[in-house]
């Protein structure tokens, strides 16, 4: 079994994290500033549909894994590379790649001494990613968003990661240790820090100036941070909208689905009947479930629903390596109230299966994979299989308001 956090703390304000798992199956193939809004984008219609997929990944280890492609190219070139097996994640912000996927030579940011500007970020079992903060132009369906920083983990020109980074971690910088060849982050913040890492150096630090001496803390201005590249985009630039199709209770080999640039800039990505439930400066609603208050967010990048189960309800933990999953002896059916912000509420049902016997499917998507959390609620990718989700971008405006918020 293979942890990872693929919602970080919002650097700057108090952790809240989220569990992605994955369990090896053999033979089984497959933040923000708050500057001015950059608007709703509504200059004209151009293709704002990139596929997903849900499979095991390019590792071939990872249920419920969300996939795409992205292109990338050196900024305002043609010199360009497709790359594939990216894990799409509502709960991070940027695009981080695999150094060793990427074959461009990608221009390094670099503070005002000229020194190379690196990025830590940390997962939720004290693994990470280090690495050099680069710019590249970002295409995804028919959408570019220029110059945008990213960030490429382990890379070789930037020194090993300090302590701050790394300090009792393990390096999550090849495809099996990541389960990915990179991650994209298109949660609900335009950067992946924001004012703390502006305004002040942050402590656990997050950007870093290294030289030849090493690396050591740094602060990085909005716009030089890992950005969010649909915010970048110049157009369809106010949100994202996940659509996934429902799956069987016992999962489904594969599911293709679509991600669609935009909160109602064209005629596919209107909101319709859908909720608003905004969200507070870390990206949270809330979740009133058997009688106690949860902080909650959607996270397509956590392969399961985590929640706190330990306390009022009996929901067996797996045997062995797959303890940190649920195994009721039965499907067990619950229902959840989510407050936003913005105090609208709605009940939610879902259900639990005994996860060994999902694996033993040998699906990649499963609807009611679960497992425990401690004191959060996270609405993995299991929430978004029959629903339309919608990402609301921090400072953007919407037909259902500004960002940030979540709805469906």
């Amino acid at each position: 079994m293979r942890r990872r956090r693929a919602r970080p703390a919002r650097p700057g304000r108090l952790g809240l994290a989220a569990l992605a798992i994955g369990l090896v199956l053999p033979g089984c193939g497959g933040g923000g500033g708050s500057g001015s809004s950059a608007g709703s984008g509504t200059s004209g219609a151009v293709n704002n549909v990139q596929p997903l997929q849900v499979n095991f990944g390019p590792a071939n280890d990872l249920v419920n894994g969300l996939f795409t492609s992205v292109t990338i190219c050196v900024p305002g070139t043609s010199t360009c590379q497709t790359i594939d097996g990216i894990e799409v994640d509502t709960g991070s912000t940027g695009l981080r790649l695999l150094a060793s996927q990427v074959t461009l030579a990608l221009p390094r940011s670099k503070d005002a001494g000229g020194s190379p500007l690196a990025n830590c970020i940390s997962f939720v079992d004290n693994s990470y990613g280090w690495g050099a903060v680069a710019t590249a132009d970002v295409r995804m369906a028919g959408e570019q968003a220029s110059a945008v920083p990213i960030q490429l983990i382990a890379s070789p020109d930037v020194p090993a990661p300090p302590s701050d980074c790394s300090s009792g971690g393990t390096a999550a910088d090849t495809v099996s240790a990541l389960g990915a060849r990179g991650l994209l982050g298109i949660g609900v913040f335009r950067e992946d820090c924001g004012s703390a890492c502006a305004r002040v150096t942050r402590i656990p630090s997050v950007y870093f100036t290294c030289g030849a001496a090493g690396c050591t803390p740094a602060s990085v201005a909005l716009g030089s941070q890992i950005q969010n590249p649909v915010f970048r985009f110049p157009q369809d630039n106010n949100g994202v909208l996940v659509s996934l199709p429902a799956v069987p209770d016992l999962g489904a080999p594969t599911v293709a689905g679509s991600l669609i640039f935009g909160i109602g800039t064209q005629s596919n990505n209107a909101l319709g009947s859908a909720h608003v439930y905004t969200t507070d400066d870390v990206g949270d609603m809330t979740t009133a479930f058997q009688g106690s208050t949860y902080s909650s967010y959607l996270d397509t990048g956590s392969n399961g629903l985590y929640f706190q189960d330990s306390d009022t309800i009996v929901l067996p933990a797996c045997p062995g390596e797959d303890s940190g999953f649920s195994c009721p002896p039965s499907i067990v059916s619950f229902t959840a109230t989510n407050k936003g912000a913005n105090a609208f509420s709605a009940a939610v049902s879902f259900k639990v299966a005994n996860a060994e016997t999902l694996f033993n499917t040998n699906n990649a998507a499963l609807n009611d994979l679960a497992g425990p959390d401690t004191g959060d609620f996270d609405w993995g990718l299991p929430f978004f299989f029959g629903r339309n989700v919608f990402v609301g971008i921090e400072g953007q405006t919407t037909p259902g308001g500004a960002g940030p918020y979540w709805a469906y």
